[in-house]
């Protein structure tokens, strides 16, 4: 079997701006990007059709928000921008190496998460505790170009894997998007009912 892990929630804590608008403008500001007075209206609308179970870039959000006030700003400065904005501190939830080890005890292990931000996850990753060797893939909705509980990031990641989907274990904390692999016949453990101190426990039961 291969097991995939969410990872913010799950493995790692991040700071998050409780108001993510305003720390975008801020960024595209300190970048010589001209911020409309109504930004936080333009942030808040979307402004590009994405189909069901997408992902849409979070860059290509903020240049279609520029846009639609009229703010030409060249989209590399603009995927710097957000990529600092939450570019932020993080930590390593107690039980999460233990976890991933665990997994690796299990077969292939794998990241399938959920962000709209270019590079963030490998970011994360890089700051954490856990040892990025462990992961023998790291599967994001931004690079896929599908959001849990899609079911193609899960088929995805199973591919990445080398296993069929029905063998897939993924852990996760959101069981509204990681519990759609059950739609593939993979197994899903929530971190509403256990620990990640005992997924462990849990892994080793499942793998018989």
């Amino acid at each position: 079997m291969g097991v995939s892990f969410d990872l913010f929630g799950t493995l790692v804590s991040a700071d998050r701006s409780a108001d993510p608008a305003s720390a975008v403008a801020a960024e595209l500001l300190a970048r010589d990007i001209s911020v409309p007075d109504d930004w936080d209206d333009a942030y808040a609308r979307s402004h590009l059709a994405v189909a069901d179970g997408r992902e849409l870039p979070l860059p290509d959000h903020v240049v279609a928000a520029l846009e639609s006030r009229s703010v030409e700003a060249d989209p590399t400065t603009v995927r710097q921008a957000v990529q600092a904005t939450f570019d932020r501190e993080v930590t390593t939830r107690p039980g999460a190496c233990e976890a991933v080890a665990a997994a690796s005890e299990c077969g292939p292990v794998a990241i399938c998460s959920n962000c709209s931000v270019p590079g963030l996850v490998e970011r994360v990753l890089e700051r954490s505790r856990l040892d990025s060797g462990a992961f023998d893939a790291v599967v994001t909705s931004v690079d896929c170009g599908w959001r849990k509980p899609a079911p193609e990031i899960f088929e995805t990641t199973a591919a990445r894997l080398g296993v069929e989907s029905r063998d897939l274990v993924h852990v996760g904390d959101d069981p509204r998007a990681d519990g759609g692999v059950e739609a593939l016949g993979g197994t899903y453990v929530s971190l509403e009912d256990v620990t990640l101190a005992s997924v462990p426990v849990e892994l080793e039961a499942i793998d018989g």
